[in-house]
């Protein structure tokens, strides 16, 4: 009986064990030789994608190198400058010519202002109590006066009659001349007194904008003072606009009265005004080896304002008596520096760029004059782009 026992636990513990023959070995070996061929595969596709996007071409925007008619360029520019926007008058500090505590100001900052009109007020109290004082003043004189003259009128029959003396009746001259002289004294003290009460209220000397309010209601403003701390107001006439620009003196050959220019403001790089150089300083700075000139802007509007940054470009005067070539203009952003700091533009042709050398000779509104390089009609590739010569590009 022990020995079926045992049999029957061996068959039991046998059918509970795992088989691991021959065939589940083989089976393993067959899942190994699937992956080698996938990661194959991904790696073609890898590399096909990369492939294509290297070839893909680049989107680029292009803009038409142009060929002006010979004097539609503009004239030829000579040489250019940064500079600040002056007034022609420079700065119009108005300060009191009495002391006084200010009341009120009329105008603000950025106001348009005509001559006589009303700016600050000054507090006029005492100014019109000195009137009236110099007015009660003349009021007693007056009276002396009158009655001066009427002792006179009676001492004169007196005098003659032999009654009173003549040195009494001397006496009685004087006193009505006395009597008049301080009228005119008083009179003139008047006026000098209506003077200061009218100072109390500063005017406009000319038509002007205010540019700024150089102390607060209530506080005290006196005459003169250390750095002009008695002004309160300052104008600036925005109709004579001008640019002030230093001239290298090597430079000052290309430059005389009369010569037109273009005036470009920092803020508004899209804006040209006309100009005219109108002074050349008479003394070169020896520090900076430049001279100080001045062009007037002709037609100013209300975007120009004083100490704006501006650039001035000095053209050529017109020569009527010669011939002037057909100029090339490029956008601005179309000419950029390659690596050896020469000036190129890209040229699309073919569907490729291509490195084009060219030499500038200013810029004529907003664009730059090409002298040489490109003939007009190119397609030329503007933007800040990564090119290389030969590169496939798209045209958008």
């Amino acid at each position: 009986m022990a020995s079926e026992r045992e049999d029957e636990m061996r068959a039991d513990l046998a059918s509970l064990r795992i088989d691991r023959g021959p065939g589940v070995q083989r089976r393993a070996p067959k899942r190994r030789r699937w992956v080698m061929p996938f990661v194959v595969a991904l790696l073609l596709l890898g590399g096909a994608a990369a492939l294509a996007m290297k070839l893909r071409p680049l989107p680029v925007h292009v803009a038409a190198a142009q060929r002006s008619a010979p004097g539609e360029g503009g004239p030829a520019p000579l040489l250019s400058g940064s500079g600040y926007v002056v007034t022609g008058d420079r700065y119009v500090s108005i300060g009191v010519r009495v002391p006084g505590r200010i009341d009120r100001y009329f105008v603000e900052e950025g106001q348009s202002v005509h001559k006589g009109d009303p700016l600050v007020q000054l507090d006029d109290r005492d100014y019109r109590a000195a009137v009236a004082a110099i007015e009660g003043q003349i009021a007693s004189a007056r009276a002396n006066v009158a009655l001066a003259d009427s002792d006179l009128t009676r001492g004169r029959p007196l005098h003659d009659s032999g009654v009173i003396s003549q040195q009494e009746y001397d006496v009685l001259v004087n006193k009505a001349a006395v009597a008049r002289a301080l009228i005119a004294q008083l009179d003139a003290q008047l006026d000098s007194a209506h003077v200061n009460l009218d100072y109390t209220t500063l005017r406009a000397p000319a038509d002007g904008v205010v540019l700024a309010k150089l102390k607060e209601v209530g506080e005290i403003a006196v005459p003169g003072g250390f750095a002009g701390s008695g002004d309160l107001i300052r104008l600036a006439n925005l109709t004579d606009m001008r640019t002030e620009v230093d001239v290298n003196e090597v430079d000052l050959n290309r430059v005389k009265l009369g010569q037109p220019a273009l005036v470009t403001p920092d803020a508004y790089p899209d804006l040209k005004y006309d100009a005219k150089v109108v002074k050349l300083y008479p003394q070169v700075d020896r520090q900076k080896g430049t001279l100080k000139v001045e062009v007037h802007i002709e037609r100013p509007d209300e975007k120009l304002l004083p100490d704006m940054s501006a650039r001035v470009t000095f053209l050529a005067a017109p020569q009527p008596d010669t011939h002037e070539e057909p100029a090339v203009l490029v956008p601005a952003d179309a000419v950029r520096r390659d690596t050896q700091g020469d000036m190129i533009v890209w040229v699309v042709r073919d569907g490729r760029a291509q490195a084009q050398r060219v030499t500038t000779a200013g810029d004529v509104g907003g664009k730059l004059r090409i002298a040489e390089g490109l003939s007009g009609g190119e397609s030329v590739v503007i933007g800040d782009v990564e090119l290389k010569d030969g590169q496939r590009v798209a045209v958008e």
